[in-house]
This record gives structure tokens, C-alpha cells and sequence, in this order.
């Protein structure tokens, strides 16, 4: 027997998004699917909706335009649902040297991670504490704990991430709301082809499935676990950087993220 509960997972049509996005249907939930692409999020519903016989909801917006989050709310509202679980998962990144790379594509990076997964949040906890139940889910990085040379601002804003959600966290306590980071590294998904960091030592060792990921994604969730690294090596390389010298942990990153020597985590 299914369950009512419902799930909006944001940047669902690919990679962890959509792995995701397959795992809450599993798992008998319906969906509400936010993303840019309205082609890919129609393939997405069809196949979710014959395979397992749920109806889910689309929402195409780019995520990262100022009024976004508060358009995802109003339909939301216009359709009269209430959300159990909300996935931040939607993000892409600009790697490079900083002074090479593109303001214009940091300022929307800044803004997805930072300010729409706050609104997200300040939007949706209201109901949830209402309901005394409810679950977020936010998707940070092993650069939520590692200053990264070549992916400064992207490391940056998933420290936000991982720093807001344990905050606001630990503001819920004993309410029966709970805000879950999943940190993970290297994953088989488009997300460094379109980076431009395929070729990094990073995506080349250790690169762990979306499946996986989204495995340990999902049962740190359901266990309102604060936040999860993903993968043996990636807690290895998180607890070590706060072992190493400073020097040292530069220098290592500069080697794994480099690409030509030209050097950069997700």
C-alpha cells in the first residue's frame, strides 16, 4: 500500500537529482518535480508514471532567478498540497581560476545554493511545523568542508549549505522537523562534463554511482541524521583535512582538481 506522502525534488532530471527522484517513487511517494527543462521533466513524469503508477507533478522554472522559489510556493498552494520531504538538490558549478571565471554564472551559482535553498526552507518549514513531521533534504559537497583552489566559490557555497542546515537544525530539535545535508564527492553524472572537470584526477578515482549516493542520501534522511559523507573515501578525505597541515590539504587539492595542471570537488 503507497503512502500519501509527498516529496519535491528539485533539479530532478538528471544525476542525483533524478536518482532521487526514482528512489521516493520506490518508496511510494508521490512527486512534485522541479526543473528548467520542460522536455526532460515530461520524459521523466511518463516514465515514473508507468513504471510506477503515480501522477507526478511538473514545475519547469530556472531556479536560479530571484522569484523562483516564491513561484514554486504559489503553485503549490494553487494545488493544495503540502509537501512531507523537499530535496534541494538542484546546482551546477563554475570551475576555473577565480579570474578567469564567469561572474555573471557565480552570481547565479550564489544564488541557487544560497539564497533559493534559504527561501525553500523559510517557505516550506511553516506547514511542516504545523504538521509536526516533515523532512529537507539539502545536497552539499565534500567542499562543504574543504577550501577548494579552482572551485573557491562553489566550495563556498555548499559550506553555506552544510553551515545554514545544521543552524536551522538545531533549531528544530524535539519539533519532529528534521534538515539532513548529504555531503557527497565524485559522482558518475553530467555534473563535471558540464563543468569542465571530466578530466580532473577528482572524477577520474573513486567516482561513486548516483544510486549509491542517493542510497546513503535517502537513509540518513530517514534517520534525521544532521549530515552524511557519501563513500568511504569521501569521509576519509573530509576527516583528514582537518588533520593535515593546511599546506599540505592546498597542495592535494590542487592535484586532484587539477586539469593540465591546471587544477579543481563537487
Amino acid at each position: 500500500m503507497k503512502s500519501s506522502k509527498i516529496a519535491l525534488i528539485t533539479g530532478c532530471t538528471s544525476g542525483i537529482g533524478k536518482t532521487f527522484s526514482v528512489k521516493f517513487a520506490q518508496e511510494g511517494y508521490d512527486l512534485i518535480l522541479v526543473a528548467r527543462n520542460t522536455d526532460k521533466l515530461k520524459e521523466l513524469s511518463d516514465y515514473l508514471s508507468q513504471t510506477y503508477r503515480i501522477k507526478p507533478v511538473v514545475i519547469a522554472c530556472g531556479l536560479e532567478k530571484p522569484e523562483a522559489a516564491d513561484y514554486i510556493f504559489r503553485r503549490i498552494q494553487e494545488l493544495n498540497l503540502q509537501i512531507d520531504v523537499l530535496v534541494n538538490n538542484a546546482g551546477f558549478n563554475e570551475f576555473g581560476s577565480f579570474i578567469k571565471t564567469s561572474s555573471e554564472k557565480e552570481h547565479d551559482m550564489m544564488y541557487l545554493h544560497m539564497f533559493f535553498v534559504t527561501d525553500m526552507m523559510k517557505l516550506f518549514l511553516p506547514s511542516m511545523l504545523d504538521n509536526k513531521q516533515g523532512q529537507i533534504l539539502n545536497i552539499g559537497s565534500t567542499g562543504s568542508y574543504i577550501s577548494c583552489p579552482y572551485n573557491a566559490v562553489y566550495a563556498a557555497t555548499k559550506s553555506y549549505i552544510l553551515s545554514v542546515s545544521k543552524g536551522i537544525g538545531a533549531e528544530l530539535k524535539g519539533t519532529g522537523v528534521t534538515i539532513t545535508t548529504l555531503c557527497p564527492g565524485s559522482t558518475k553524472t553530467e555534473f563535471a562534463a558540464k563543468a569542465g572537470m571530466e578530466d580532473t584526477l577528482l572524477f577520474k578515482l573513486f567516482v561513486m554511482t548516483p544510486e549509491r549516493v542517493a542510497d546513503i542520501g535517502y537513509k540518513a534522511l530517514m534517520k534525521g541524521k544532521k549530515a552524511v559523507v557519501a563513500g568511504m573515501y569521501n569521509k576519509m578525505l573530509v576527516a583528514s583535512s582537518f588533520i593535515l597541515p593546511s599546506k599540505l590539504v592546498d597542495y592535494l587539492s590542487r592535484i586532484m582538481l587539477g586539469k593540465q595542471h591546471n587544477h579543481t570537488v563537487l
